[in-house]
């Protein structure tokens, strides 16, 4: 934890698209959120040692994950775009990431961008995920801005991935990174965080109390493997916003 800390820092940016006119669904930008932490983690440029973004993406993983998540729109979203990045859409939400960067070395096309003003809500509740879909569980017992939200469903994700075999990986990859991010009943959440799956513990730097259990990674190969009783595979996974 020492060398974490004490390494330089960088975070992981991720923009969603809110126009005034088109707001996306609270649901969909989260999975939106979760499939781009994915995209980037997998992309060649991150990957290969000679990428574009590798020594970023290393660095970043080696020292504290933080993710921050910010809006725009119009103008602001149009410059976003022109910024290397991978968009991500889903049914109606459009979320862009960004290799990571500095804490203190955002590119000026972001660092204007708001943080406040993710709230989103879902016209209609969302349904029951399919068996062999994997499922971001989020807490039914902490509120959490979208904004928020959208960052710890990112946890989950990259969470699960750094669990799964490379032949359960490339399954994921092949999928599209299909998954589903919902938040569990209360008895249900209670029997996920003693599942032995992984569970993302929040610092507490934004919102919510440092220490929370706010999202358990739900994927169908690691139930296989998990053992009930047992704490899942955990590491603090905090962000700025």
């Amino acid at each position: 934890m020492a060398a974490r800390d004490s390494a330089p820092q960088f975070v992981l940016p991720l923009v969603i698209r809110i126009e005034k006119a088109a707001r996306p669904a609270r649901t969909d930008a989260l999975e939106a959120a979760a499939r781009a932490v994915l995209v980037l983690l997998t992309d060649e440029r991150a990957v290969r040692v000679d990428g574009a973004w590798f020594t970023a993406v290393r660095d970043w993983q080696d020292a504290r994950i933080r993710k921050v998540v910010r809006r725009a729109r119009g103008a602001e979203w149009r410059r976003a775009e022109a910024l290397p990045g991978v968009t991500v859409t889903g049914a109606e939400a459009e979320v862009r990431v960004f290799p990571p960067v500095p804490l203190d070395g955002w590119p000026k096309e972001l660092a204007k961008l708001q943080v406040s003003g993710t709230e989103l809500d879902d016209p209609e509740p969302p349904s029951a995920p399919a068996a062999d879909v994997p499922v971001l569980w989020l807490s039914p017992e902490i509120s959490m801005s979208a904004g928020k939200a959208m960052a710890q469903a990112g946890h989950g994700a990259q969470l699960a991935w750094w669990q799964l075999a490379d032949a359960e990986r490339e399954m994921w990859r092949s999928s599209g990174f299909a998954l589903a991010v919902r938040t569990a009943e209360p008895a249900r959440w209670a029997e996920l965080t003693r599942s032995g799956l992984p569970v993302v513990r929040d610092a507490g730097f934004t919102e919510i109390a440092p220490g929370s259990c706010t999202v358990v990674a739900d994927h169908p190969a690691l139930r296989k493997t998990a053992k009930p009783g047992k704490p899942g595979a955990t590491r603090r996974l905090p962000e700025a916003g």
